[in-house]
């Protein structure tokens, strides 16, 4: 076989160079090895996480614990997956303040969002769902502290400049996610970065070829072209990344002294017309990365010229930053915050010490609960009867959880089960269905598995 590989090779470098022998040992796992996986525990624990993603996503689903911060719709606390352990950041979307204040479609853009993002600088949208006054979204918790707390209260203002050029790395590494996405994020600001970064709900998609309008943001980090209320793209968030360097570095916004209240107008007085000022804490390279990201003009602002995040990345300030091993996270960090514990144990093992299963977890015979439906959704939302006839131990529908692995042999049905968001004068609610897998289960002993439906 590896003979005829090789002769394939020398005529034709294709995919299909390996069928044959991706079938010889397709058909050996799929005997002996399959039939003892069958009778091994770990076939068991597969189950058990299969029917665990089966059962709905709900509040009960999770511990909570104390409050982390609070925003413009609700709150922000910690909580815990009860059947992994796993922590996790809570967002509630208070439904009375969202209909007070009209942010249903603010709400429904920022769940929209942290869904199509997939960075490892950008939060991860983990779990979604809704309770009787809230809408909720289960965010990664950034569990070292939001970057304004280390600015300022880890003792002096300020970072040294290798510390402020490694942040300003990552951010950027991130924003360069996000515009491929063509999203633009128009609130980069210390509060939002670490612990806080899941704050989207400025956040906007750019559609191809077009320019956008709105003065949103916070006051000081507002680009000018933002202030004087001009069509823009992705330039606001170049100028709130040289804000965020100038303060990382100085030890206080550019155009806002910390502490000293000042009104609006004369704020954005400063940012449109007046040059900001360097101290001796400025390297020549810090300096000119920050006068360059801080160009009032947006079509001379470094990263609006045509090449993104690729211009800031070419800096001579980053000359010593491996942006692919930063990618991959393979850096080694300049400083290690304190870390709030976020793991209360290292391998989840649900069996009894004879190796059997506990009741509680049990599968067998068990059906897969009903979703719970909302007053709107009984009245409006299609139902489909095909859906509960597929839920057998290998191809499960998840009626609550949105953001799991698919699964091609049901798309016929999940087509059927399209995402809603519906508002009325006395209830909002939102709720998705897709074919999936829980993430945190998938193991090489799933591929294993697979391989006899291959």
């Amino acid at each position: 076989m590896m003979a005829q590989c090789s002769e394939r090779l020398q005529q034709d470098a294709c995919k299909e160079l390996f069928k044959d022998c991706t079938k010889l040992i397709h058909d050996f796992l799929s005997m002996a090895p399959f039939a003892d996986y069958l009778d091994s525990m770990y076939y068991n624990r597969f189950l058990q996480w299969k029917w665990l993603e089966r059962q709905p996503v709900t509040k009960n689903t999770f511990r909570q614990y104390r409050v982390l911060g609070k925003g413009g719709f609700g709150e922000v606390c910690a909580c815990q997956v009860r059947a992994t352990g796993k922590m996790y950041a809570c967002k509630k979307l208070e439904k009375k303040r969202i209909k007070k204040r009209k942010g249903e479609s603010m709400a429904l853009n920022e769940k929209q969002i942290l869904e199509k993002v997939n960075s490892r600088f950008v939060v991860s949208l983990a779990y979604a769902y809704e309770t009787k006054d809230a809408l909720c979204l289960v965010l990664t918790l950034m569990n070292g502290g939001d970057l304004k707390f280390h600015i300022y209260h880890m003792g002096d203002a300020g970072f040294d400049e290798t510390r402020a050029v490694f942040y300003s790395a990552e951010i950027c590494c991130g924003l360069e996610d996000l515009h491929q996405e063509r999203i633009v994020y128009r609130d980069l600001k210390p509060e939002n970065i670490l612990l806080d970064d899941h704050d989207l709900g400025l956040a906007v998609h750019v559609p191809e070829g077009q320019t956008i309008k709105g003065r949103v943001g916070t006051v000081g980090y507002m680009a000018p072209e933002v202030v004087k209320n001009e069509r823009y793209t992705f330039s606001p968030d170049w100028w709130a990344l040289g804000c965020l360097l100038y303060e990382m570095i100085e030890g206080q916004s550019p155009f806002q002294q910390r502490k000293k209240k000042i009104k609006r107008e004369e704020v954005e007085r400063l940012v449109t017309e007046v040059e900001e000022e360097y101290s001796a804490k400025f390297s020549e390279d810090a300096k000119s990365i920050c006068k360059m990201l801080l160009d009032k003009d947006p079509t001379e602002r470094v990263g609006c010229r045509g090449g993104g995040a690729s211009e800031v990345k070419a800096h001579p300030i980053f000359r010593s930053v491996n942006f692919k091993r930063l990618a991959a996270g393979m850096l080694q960090v300049p400083f290690i915050p304190d870390m709030i514990a976020t793991e209360c144990f290292t391998e989840l093992n649900v069996f009894l010490q004879d190796g059997t299963v506990p009741p509680d977890l049990d599968w067998r015979g068990q059906p897969s609960p009903p979703p719970k439906l909302g007053l709107m959704q009984r009245l409006f939302g299609r139902q489909t009867s095909q859906v509960h006839g597929l839920l057998q131990f290998h191809i499960i529908i998840n009626q609550i959880n949105p953001f799991a692995v698919g699964d091609t042999r049901t798309r016929g049905a999940e087509e059927t089960l399209t995402r809603r968001f519906f508002t009325s004068v006395k209830r909002l609610s939102w709720s998705g269905s897709v074919n999936g897998f829980l993430k945190e289960s998938l193991t090489s002993d799933f591929k294993l598995l697979k391989m006899k439906y291959l």
